[in-house]
């Protein structure tokens, strides 16, 4: 980087002065990170030097169609000056550069989607305040953390030194433009320090936290050598990217450095897998898992994949073709020395390359994951406490990785006390009776209603583990599961419970008996509920209860009815089995009602409640309360026992 020429401009005001307000989102972010940031208030070099790094790359990239916006300066790089005695720092970078436009758009606004559910997300808690604006990404606002007032002198690639524009604000709410003469291209911003922040324009100081936050990024960043005299600047980081380092030259600390750097994240990663692979096609990758989710996890348009180089020049941010979407939350870098320079994200989805390395860092994440269970299970509670959801998506997106998957899933079950998902597959088949060859679960509103599934009382009964799922992914990736391990998954309010062998000589005889005594109640209760059931049986999966529905084997659930519905769809007609506990007194009380209104006002009755503890909605609130009301009265009165 030429360092003769500084960036600034001649005093020649060329365009008029403006005032621009902040957009409502700015003077928000503004406000929390000035008040909430406090005690990361050094990372307000880092983001400025990414953002200088960045304008450097979009330049190199650009230079690949036209060399000329190179010519003029063709080393690029990032400079700091700092001055103790007007207590300034000033940034500069002959990278890309801003128009007059640009900068009030780019300075003025957050275009980012989801800003809206980050304010939500926010609360009076300040530390988890900062955390969560570091996930945001703080960027240029940060040097509002540190500086009473900002300067930034810009001018783009290719304009004329009549094009630059100065910006100026005082965090107040507003900020001022005005066209300026530039002699050279790209950025310089100019902090002007608050009084408690004057350590900043230390020059030891900006040393010592451009080797620790900045020190691998893939440009110099020089500094004026030492000695108040000096003119001559030198390099003050490694200036080479670190993936492409051997490994056995990064320290744990310099990837942990290079993660926040590269995440902005004010956290360390979790873990990280850093590889070279050569061949039939060679590129780097370094990838990274995070230690919690970010506030837009679940946004399908949020900014995701790895950052693009090609042969170490910078392509793009956020490549989400190297990834699939079940694995969103990994960060990290992927450099090709295969793929064109003037790639783009068409190219990128329709090349044979991409999803080769596609399926490679796939493979290379999911190993990672299957490594931290095995060597290191807190942390992989960790991942699965804040990613569990959405690595379940890969069950059903990506069919071919499923074998890979599954032992990586992590279920709530009866066989604990508790509701943390902490039983694996390979947990529930060691614990599987002699004779079980099914793995059965249960899916419902919550893990409560779940464990108290009547579908369950006999499995539990018998001391069979049944899987809990409650989330509104559940019932899909179920969908799409058959076996593990040679063991079908069953889900325990569908058909038979295919108990086989379980079930003894002695309860067979039982449920014949019963089935052949209760012939009589079994219609007169289908004839009270008509077209609300296909059939009415005898239960072999109750204990407790009097009775439960049961769906068939390829009936939607009411949780997939009801998000059908509020996606405008509408659901399929479905008519389940009602099932009935012979052995429970309000049957058998059923049984012997004479009264057919009262009998149909009592079956109706058990359905409805039935349909409840399944969470399923009731046709008709009021009627059920009535009901209701009117069988507990009938119980109340004299002679009602007998």
């Amino acid at each position: 980087m030429a360092t003769e020429t500084p960036l600034n401009p001649d005093s020649t005001p060329s365009g008029a002065r403006e005032t621009h307000g902040f957009q409502a989102e700015v003077r928000e972010l503004l406000k929390l990170m000035i008040h909430s940031l406090y005690s990361h208030r050094e990372i307000f070099l880092r983001e400025l030097i990414s953002n200088a790094s960045d304008a450097c790359d979009r330049l190199r990239f650009a230079a690949i169609a036209d060399s000329a916006l190179l010519a003029e300066d063709p080393e690029l790089g990032i400079r700091i000056d700092a001055d103790p005695a007007a207590g300034t720092v000033t940034l500069t970078d002959n990278g890309i550069g801003m128009t007059r436009e640009e900068a009030i758009t780019d300075l003025g606004t957050i275009a980012r989607s989801g800003t809206a559910e980050f304010f939500r997300s926010l609360s009076g808690d300040e530390q988890k305040a900062s955390q969560l604006i570091g996930q945001f990404g703080v960027g240029f606002y940060s040097a509002f953390i540190v500086a009473e007032r900002v300067e930034v002198r810009s001018r783009k690639a290719g304009a004329a030194p009549t094009a630059g524009v100065r910006w100026e604000s005082g965090a107040d709410g507003e900020f001022t433009v005005e066209t300026i003469t530039l002699p050279a291209r790209g950025t310089a911003v100019t902090l002007h320090l608050k009084a408690d922040a004057k350590e900043f324009a230390d020059p030891m100081r900006l040393r010592a936290l451009i080797r620790r936050y900045s020190d691998h990024i893939g440009f110099a960043v020089r500094m004026r050598k030492e000695g108040e005299a000096s003119l001559e600047y030198e390099v003050v980081n490694q200036a080479k990217a670190l993936w492409t380092l051997p490994r056995t030259e990064i320290s744990e600390d310099e990837y942990k450095q290079f993660y926040q750097y590269l995440a902005h994240d004010f956290t360390d990663p979790l873990a990280w897998s850093h590889n070279k692979v050569e061949g039939k096609r060679e590129y780097i990758s370094l990838l990274y898992l995070p230690a919690r989710a970010p506030f837009d996890l679940w946004q399908r348009d949020a900014p995701r994949g790895l950052k693009l180089y090609v042969r170490r020049v910078f392509i793009m941010d956020d490549a989400e073709q190297f990834l699939p979407l079940y694995l969103r939350f990994v960060k990290g870098v992927v450099d090709s020395s295969d793929l064109p320079l003037n790639v783009s994200r068409e190219l990128l989805q329709q090349d044979a390359e991409v999803e080769a390395i596609r399926n490679g860092l796939t493979k290379r994440v999911l190993d990672l994951l299957a490594r931290l269970m095995k060597e290191e299970p807190q942390k992989y509670a960790t991942i699965w406490k804040e990613f569990g959801v959405v690595l379940k998506e890969g069950i059903a997106q990506d069919h071919a990785s499923q074998a890979a998957i599954l032992p990586l899933l992590r279920f709530a079950s009866t066989h604990e006390s508790h509701d943390n998902p902490t039983v694996s597959l390979a947990d529930y088949l060691a614990r599987m009776k002699p004779g079980q060859e099914r793995i059965y679960y249960v899916i419902a509103e919550s893990l409560a209603a779940a464990r108290g599934s009547p579908a369950i009382e006999r499995l539990k009964e018998q001391g069979l583990e049944v899987l809990l799922l409650a989330e509104r992914i559940d019932e899909w990736i179920m969908g799409q599961l058959d076996t593990y391990e040679g063991k079908r998954f069953k889900d325990a309010s569908r058909g038979d419970l295919e108990l086989g062998t379980l079930t003894s000589a002695a309860d067979r005889q039982q449920h014949d008996a019963e089935l052949k005594e209760s012939k009589g109640l079994l219609k007169r209760i289908k004839d009270s509920l008509g077209e609300r059931v296909t059939e009415v049986r005898v239960s072999e999966r109750l204990r407790e209860s009097p009775a439960c529905l049961v769906l068939g084997e390829h009936d939607l659930t009411e949780q997939m009815r009801r998000i059908l519905s509020a996606a405008g769809q509408k659901p399929p007609d479905a008519r389940p089995v009602l099932e009935i506990n012979v052995g429970h007194p309000l049957v058998k009380y059923l049984d012997r009602l004479a009264d057919q209104a009262g009998f149909t006002e009592l079956a109706q009755l058990l359905f409805d409640q039935a349909a409840l503890a399944e969470g399923a909605p009731l046709a008709n609130p009021p009627e059920y309360v009535q009901r209701l009301n009117r069988l507990l009265v009938r119980l109340a009165a004299p002679g009602a026992a007998s």
